[in-house]
């Protein structure tokens, strides 16, 4: 049985955690149009601006591990109120920064309320609903993952055209402080505070493990691979996570008890969050800089040409939800991914430096038919395999995972990128055409790989 919790204000609060998740999200890749801007004020490459994208989610991805002791540590109330309240800050410090390294430090600081708001949401939707509401509850949260990210480019182009990229932080700002003063009305404490003890050294490997790969991955786009900046942190990385997750299996309370990864359903259904944040937000760093640098169009057009798509995943995420229950996860997963990969052959095909705009929304709109298809219901499948107490466990696991897949293909796209885009010895139009056209190759891979995976989904709640 599931340790339902009730509350007075279940909705409300469920409203508070999800759309300060959203505003959270939303500034994953709302910098994404804003890059050709910033490499212009302050004379930048795309291989450093892009770590506004990469360090935020680095920076999540580093952190969430650790909510799982966070969550024992400190109520619900304590939790929220922290989260945006450092978001809040990290975002007023970005709209005044001065310079580069500044702007970095707000976007980390907003960063750090991201990673504990996000796990929190899971794991309170998870014990404040029952499991026969959790599909429509997991069609919308299923629509604050992708939707956030997604419809950052779009409303971050209007912004940047009319009133400045600077507002992008201004209008985050007035948001987490309307929440903050909301959420200390409606959100109460339904998490049970026991103080674990904290093992240090687990932090230090997890930090280490997730911050090295990403960050060789980062250096991978203007150094070689036998570079020491690319294979050290590299190496270093995969040996912290070797150390980690055997550390783990020793540990009396571990920082995340790995058990959770028994559970096949939970194991594919984290892999499939994995590879559709991947896919988002590698394509969302991408768009921007093609539809900006080879069609020449302006950041509000160049929104508006990604709007289609986003209005078609905030149509799909509530119907996905409202179906689940009836349809059960593998047809919506494996539907899903056939779309994904179709899109992204697409693109494959018809990217150029002349390609018809009218081919991009509708490949566009093709992939975030898919995504929705995804998301859900392999969060909604994997987390019900797993018992309660393995809630917050599996929470921190699968948000972590799905930070890193971000973060890994923002950096992954932005070095292959680099790397077609070094090929080119045409104009800057057909150069950066023809870095998006083989970062696409990479992505497409990955889309089949989650095709393939996702035929070996069931229904977790049918079938032990």
């Amino acid at each position: 049985m599931d340790a339902l919790i009730n509350t007075k204000y279940t909705k409300l609060m469920a409203f508070a955690l999800m759309l300060g998740a959203f505003v959270g999200l939303f500034g994953e890749t709302s910098l994404n149009m804003a890059l050709t801007d910033v490499m212009a004020d302050y004379e930048i490459a795309a291989s450093t601006a892009q770590w506004l994208t990469t360090g935020y989610l680095l920076t999540m991805a580093v952190l969430i591990p650790v909510s799982a002791f966070l969550i024992r540590w400190f109520s619900t109330r304590q939790l929220v109120i922290a989260s945006l309240s450092i978001s809040g800050a990290g975002a007023v410090l970005a709209a005044l920064s001065p310079n580069f390294e500044l702007l970095l430090v707000g976007r980390i600081i907003q960063a750090l309320g991201t990673g504990i708001i996000l796990p929190l949401m899971l794991s309170v939707l998870m014990v404040i609903f029952p499991v026969h509401k959790r599909g429509m509850v997991m069609g919308l949260m299923g629509l604050v993952i992708t939707a956030a990210p997604a419809i950052g480019p779009t409303v971050s182009g209007v912004i940047i055209t009319t009133i400045g990229w600077t507002y992008i932080f201004w209008i985050s700002a007035a948001l987490y402080l309307l929440l903050l003063i909301y959420s200390l009305i409606v959100v109460e404490n339904v998490s049970t505070v026991t103080k674990p003890k904290m093992d240090y050294l687990s932090v230090v490997c997890s930090t280490v493990g997730f911050g090295g790969l990403v960050y060789g991955l980062s250096m991978f786009a203007d150094n070689p691979f036998t570079a020491a900046t690319v294979w050290m942190p590299l190496f270093a990385g995969v040996l912290a996570l070797i150390l980690f997750g055997r550390r783990q299996l020793v540990l009396d309370t571990p920082l995340i008890n790995l058990s959770i990864f028994k559970f096949p359903m939970f194991s594919v259904g984290t892999l499939m969050m994995f590879i559709s944040l991947f896919i988002i937000l590698s394509t969302s760093i991408l768009m921007p800089l093609y539809l900006k640098g080879t069609l020449l169009y302006t950041a509000a057009a160049a929104g508006l040409i990604l709007l289609p798509g986003n209005t078609l995943n905030f149509a799909m995420s509530p119907v996905v939800g409202a179906l689940y229950n009836k349809i059960g996860p593998k047809f919506f997963i494996v539907t899903g991914f056939t779309l994904i990969t179709a899109a992204n052959i697409g693109f494959l095909l018809v990217l150029s430096d002349s390609t018809p705009v009218w081919q991009v929304i509708l490949l566009f709109m093709v992939m975030f038919i898919g995504l929705p298809m995804t998301i859900m219901p392999s969060q909604t499948n994997a987390m019900n395999q797993l018992p309660p107490g393995l809630y917050a466990d599996g929470s921190a696991a699968m948000n972590t995972l799905t930070q890193v897949g971000g973060a890994v293909g923002t950096a992954i796209a932005i070095t292959l990128f680099t790397i077609g885009q070094s090929t080119s010895d045409s104009s800057r139009e057909i150069g950066i055409a023809s870095g998006t056209h083989f970062a696409f190759y990479f992505i497409t891979g990955i889309a089949l790989i989650g095709l393939i995976a996702s035929l070996f989904i069931y229904d977790s709640t049918k079938k032990s």
